[in-house]
Formats: structure tokens, sequence, C-alpha cells
């Protein structure tokens, strides 16, 4: 089972820095960052010791944009059964929605929801 953990607020800077301070070390582990990263993307600076895939997906609310490509990118993600799953969102507004969309039965046996990062 992977353990997702949402990662909110903060700038994308912000919540990719929280990320790669959150790694486990010695586990497989992936990031589904929402949108482009700001010039920095302190995701790309990762160790290549580390084991970490990162993703970009399009910026725009999984819940409220149709969750389409959020579900196709999660679902790859999954088929490789990484430790730990960092899903950052641009917009923590819709939480609940987002927390709903990932406790549906197709994900219940595959996901475990851990603790948010929160980002300033």
């Amino acid at each position: 089972m992977t353990e997702l953990s949402l990662v909110l607020g903060g700038s994308a800077d912000d919540r990719e820095r929280a990320i790669a301070a959150d790694l486990p070390p010695g586990l497989a582990c992936a990031a589904i960052i929402e949108g482009l990263p700001s010039g920095a993307a302190p995701l790309n600076d990762i160790p290549p010791e580390v084991s970490l895939e990162v993703i970009r997906v399009a910026p725009g609310c999984p819940c409220c944009t149709g969750n389409l490509t959020m579900r196709v990118t999660l679902n790859r993600v999954l088929r490789r059964s990484p430790a730990r799953l960092y899903l950052s969102l641009s917009d923590a507004t819709h939480r609940e929605q987002v927390l709903m969309f990932l406790q549906t039965p197709q994900y219940l046996d595959l996901l475990a929801i851990g603790p948010d990062l929160q980002c300033a």
C-alpha cells in the first residue's frame, strides 16, 4: 500500500522543498506536482541515490477541472507501487473533495492517506 500525503499551501517552490525535506531514505517515492516549477524546481536537485519520480501535470484543481488527468496519472504511478506518494496542489481550497476522490473504492486498497504537508 502506498502512503499518500497532500502537499498544500505556499508557493510551488515551498511545496517542492517540503517534499524534499520529507523524503524517507531508501524508499521508492513519487510526487505528482500540479503546475510547472517557478524556475528553481527544488525536486530537480534531489541526489540520484534518492528514489523519486516527479510527474508534473497541468495546473487546475483535480475536482473542478474533471479528474481525468489526475486519475490517469495516479493510476500510472500506483502501478509502480511507490512506498510514498506526494500530491502537491496549488490550491488547498478543495482539499476535502480531493480526499473524497482519493478514497473512492478504486483506491481504497492502494492508498493509505497520511498526514498533509503544510507550507507557509
